[in-house]
């Protein structure tokens, strides 16, 4: 368990701890989570969510000692979490699920998620991972930049609703 206290001049200290995802209710709350987040800051529908549940049940169902998923917590309370996954061959990962609680951000919530995440794949074995996003997730964009990745491909769809640009990054661990 990963823990950082931050406190601004005048603030009582803040507690950002990032656990292994296990404990009652973590799995519904990610799905929770990433379906109000969206539709709250993006006027995304419920496909958010049901493409979310698959993953989580998925993983949930399925996963092995080279997969893992984090939560974090601010305070105690839920704000974040990430998933590492297998990717499309036994070398490649793939970065799933990120989301951060606006109430969190300022944290470095989710830069800490994204380098647990690489930093797993990367002790796992695994030699490349890669992460699918959308273009509007500008603040994830940065993070994901900041850690290395590359924009691989762009493709424009409809998703959640929304006319969206699909991106897929990746980079070498």
């Amino acid at each position: 368990m990963h823990q950082t206290h931050v406190a601004g001049e005048g603030e009582a200290a803040t507690e950002v701890t990032i656990r292994p995802l296990g404990a009652p209710g973590d799995l519904g709350w990610v799905i929770q989570a990433n379906g109000e987040v969206y539709a709250n800051e993006f006027g995304w529908d419920s496909g958010i969510e049901v493409l979310v549940a698959q993953l989580v049940a998925e993983y949930a169902r399925n996963h092995d000692e080279r997969e893992a998923a984090w939560i974090a917590e601010l305070d105690g309370a839920r704000v974040g979490c990430v998933f590492c996954t297998h990717g499309d061959d036994d070398v490649s990962a793939k970065l799933r699920v990120l989301v951060v609680d606006p109430k969190a951000r300022g944290h470095a919530v989710g830069r800490r998620l994204v380098h647990t995440c690489v930093d797993f794949a990367r002790q796992a074995g695994y030699r490349r991972i890669g992460l699918w996003t959308v273009d509007t997730l500008s603040s994830a964009r940065r993070i994901y930049q900041a850690a290395g990745f590359e924009l691989d491909s762009e493709t424009s769809s409809r998703l959640f609703g929304q006319d969206l640009v699909e991106q897929c990054w990746s980079r070498e661990l």
